[in-house]
């Protein structure tokens, strides 16, 4: 009973909402990160010659009731402004827990050049985000011991709010690797939303606030190829490490390609997670699969965590200047 309590309430009133401002990790943790790298860094955007772009889906823990649901795409590209070579970028992540739903969008630009042998970028995301709760839709049983049906510390209408979000990275690009570090939510912003009354206009003398503050989140992201030899197989490793400076997890991942086009891989999320996963790379389109096993007590009432995206690259022409172009080692 206890487990669909949670369940149904969620870390959506246990976590987020509180009377007074929380702190809580807000940004989704992905098992193909290496995909989508300009979800956590605005700056791993125009690094190659086409327009990219990814989508995908992240449905976390089946067989627990509201668990997490993840919705997210990525674009972006390059283009000339005289003889600066620049990159534009957007980025779309929706995630839901229970009764709680997060939004968050941004607009991504970045300028690169080349140095030490290599490309370097440095990029900017202005963006928004936003949060919501079904507080209409909260069920407490009789029997809870944990809450009472008049606690204030659960909204028992709809309330919502927006605030303006910041990030910012670097990322250098070198023939056979890369690595980036980069700030999601550099302004930590608190979002404010006013719980409204029954006939649906807002409270005045009773009005109730809750507060939602998106914590700083520092990532560093690195990879490489390892050719083998007289072979057409390459080993992919990589590694995404993030920090909130409150709670820190990594992940480290190593994938085998064959002939720059397809791939299999096993990676390893601290405390969290064994993972493997699946790609194919064919004619400018792109899908790829991941399957989560937990390793915490969650994995007693979940069957495992999956992951799907697909892409679309289209060709740029960015003049003869750029004949000797360097390009992502994701796609090389």
């Amino acid at each position: 009973m206890k487990l669909r309590i949670l369940s149904i309430i969620g870390v959506s009133v246990l976590v987020a909402l509180l009377p007074h401002a929380l702190k809580a990790q807000t940004d989704a943790q992905l098992a193909q990160y290496y995909e989508v790298p300009s979800f956590y860094n605005p700056s791993a955007i125009g690094m190659t010659d086409f327009v990219r772009i990814r989508g995908g889906a992240r449905l976390q823990w089946l067989g627990i009731d509201n668990a997490p649901r993840t919705f997210l795409g990525v674009a972006d590209m390059p283009f000339k402004l005289g003889k600066h070579r620049l990159g534009v970028g957007v980025n779309v992540g929706q995630e839901s827990i229970g009764l709680y739903k997060s939004l968050n969008m941004g607009a991504q630009i970045a300028y690169s050049l080349n140095k030490l042998g290599g490309r370097w970028s440095f990029g900017l995301q202005l963006g928004f985000y936003d949060q919501a709760f079904k507080g209409s839709e909260v069920y407490i049983p009789d029997d809870d011991d944990y809450h009472e049906g008049t606690d204030d510390a659960i909204p028992t209408s709809d309330i919502h709010g927006t605030a303006f979000d910041l990030a910012a990275g670097v990322w250098y690009t070198h023939k056979w690797f890369y690595a980036g570090v980069s700030c999601t939510h550099l302004t930590s912003p608190t979002i404010t939303m006013n719980a409204e009354s029954a006939a649906g206009g807002s409270e005045t003398s009773s009005e109730r606030k809750y507060q939602f503050q998106a914590r700083r989140t520092l990532y560093f992201t690195a990879g490489c190829n390892i050719p083998i030899k007289n072979t057409l197989f390459e080993i992919a490793p990589s590694l995404l490490v993030k920090s909130d400076f409150g709670f820190t997890t990594g992940e480290l991942t190593a994938r085998a390609r064959y002939r720059k086009m397809f791939s299999v891989g096993v990676g390893y999320r601290w405390n969290d997670a064994v993972i493997a996963t699946l790609s194919a790379d064919i004619k400018n389109f792109f899908i790829g699969y991941s399957y989560e096993y937990a390793t915490s007590a969650i994995r007693q009432a979940s069957s495992g965590s999956h992951e799907v995206f697909i892409g679309y690259s289209v060709k740029l022409n960015l003049g003869e200047k750029n004949r000797h172009r360097h390009k992502s080692v994701r796609i090389m």
